[in-house]
């Protein structure tokens, strides 16, 4: 690797690790003044949890050579990096990699603010990482995994997702769905405020920053890192405008928490697809996600309590990307890096793809969310993944951590 390619891997990986601290400020901002911390101490912990076992076990488990038939990477094959550390450039690439897991990781907290253990979510986030995200890693993007060169693969197609359609948004989005199923609603679930709107701006503001080191990080040229740049700021840019105009249409005001969730329902879909649509797919993409976010988000009422909307954005946008592959990719840029895959199916490519890309999907969803609901129901039948109602009322703040949001008196722990 040159080093110009390694300054830019470098420069890539830390804004993709900049976008957790950001997600902590977007979810902080959204939630409850009493649960503020505890909200943004999940995205911390997540970064020092995910980080220590994608070293571990996690990168060899995502990448390394196939056992089980193609299911995942042999987790012995590089433990705590011994492999890579005997070519040390290769480590560029596990680091890239751990930035992408702890940003899947922490998505998924949002969903079940206000009312999860912070021990339980400690325990929940490297058996998680392990036996869900991991893997998934493998089946799409790893050597031999199940939906690239393995069974599904072979039989149905290459699944296409250049930046995480499949393995960050969707798998974030249906653990989320899986957890808040297991756990249940807060006690007084309705829609609530959120207590800091500068922060969720601010949060979604560094989210769009660090997705240029997220989409761009991994482009094989010059000519791919341009598409992937321009497609990144103009999807969300597409759907920041038309999450506005839904908001008036449907009789409300336009609203900063509605910019900002814009924002990040275009980056999302714009994900997978970012280096296989030409700018004006992008655009277009940017513009169907922010209308279907916008009315996913409010779908979860009398349904399930998803807080901070983690299945409306991200589940419903990363699909909707992963799909918008099969209809309007670009056979020209789909083929840099799948030549045998023609273009999308309203540009005359034909069936093959969008198929390919709705297994994809198909096996995305029932994975993830029967795995996660199963990691989610054993902790808690057994320590309880739930705050008790008094400290849910109270806010978990102050027993959790501690300490409050915005320095009020906390009684010393006995």
């Amino acid at each position: 690797m040159e080093i110009p390619d390694v300054v830019w891997v470098i420069v890539a990986g830390a804004l993709v690790l900049f976008m957790t601290p950001g997600l902590a400020l977007f979810y902080g901002g959204l939630t409850q003044t009493k649960s503020a911390v505890n909200m943004m101490m999940m995205s911390f912990a997540a970064m020092g949890l995910v980080a220590l076992t994608w070293a571990l076990w996690g990168n060899a488990i995502s990448g390394a050579d196939a056992v089980a038939g193609g299911l995942f990477g042999n987790p012995a094959a590089d433990f705590a990096l011994f492999e890579s550390f005997a070519e040390q450039e290769s480590l560029l690439d596990v680091g890239f990699g751990a930035t992408f897991a702890i940003i899947t990781t922490a998505l998924i907290s949002g969903a079940i603010a206000d009312r999860a253990k912070f021990s339980a979510w400690m325990i929940f986030v490297p058996i998680w990482m392990t036996l869900v995200y991991a893997p998934l890693a493998f089946w799409v993007w790893g050597d031999g995994g199940l939906l690239t060169d393995g069974f599904i693969g072979s039989a149905v197609g290459e699944a296409v997702d250049f930046a995480g359609g499949l393995v960050v948004h969707m798998c974030a989005g249906l653990a989320a769905l899986a957890l808040v199923l297991v756990i249940g609603p807060r006690s007084n679930f309705a829609p609530t405020k959120p207590h800091n709107v500068p922060f969720v701006l601010l949060g979604a503001s560094i989210l769009w920053f660090g997705w240029f080191g997220f989409n761009v990080g991994e482009a094989g040229d010059a000519a791919q890192a341009g598409i992937n740049w321009i497609n990144t700021m103009l999807a969300p840019a597409a759907a920041l405008v038309a999450w506005l105009i839904t908001e008036w249409a449907r009789g409300k005001k336009p609203t900063p928490v509605g910019a900002a969730s814009g924002i990040v329902a275009g980056l999302v879909a714009i994900t997978p697809a970012c280096a296989y649509v030409n700018p004006l797919g992008a655009i277009i993409l940017g513009l169907i996600s922010g209308v279907i976010c916008c009315f996913a988000v409010d779908f979860k009422y009398g349904k399930y309590d998803d807080t901070l909307d983690v299945v409306g954005l991200h589940f419903v946008a990363g699909l909707w990307g992963t799909i918008a592959i099969g209809l309007f990719g670009s056979e020209a840029l789909i083929q840099v890096d799948f030549p045998e895959h023609s273009g999308g199916l309203l540009l005359g490519g034909g069936f093959e793809l969008l198929w390919a890309q709705i297994v994809a999907c198909v096996v995305t969803l029932v994975f993830t969310f029967v795995a996660t609901y199963i990691i989610g129901l054993a902790i808690h039948k057994t320590i309880g993944f739930r705050v008790e109602e008094e400290v849910e009322e109270g806010g978990i703040d102050s027993v959790a951590h501690q300490t409050t949001a915005y320095g009020a008196e906390v009684p010393t722990a006995k």
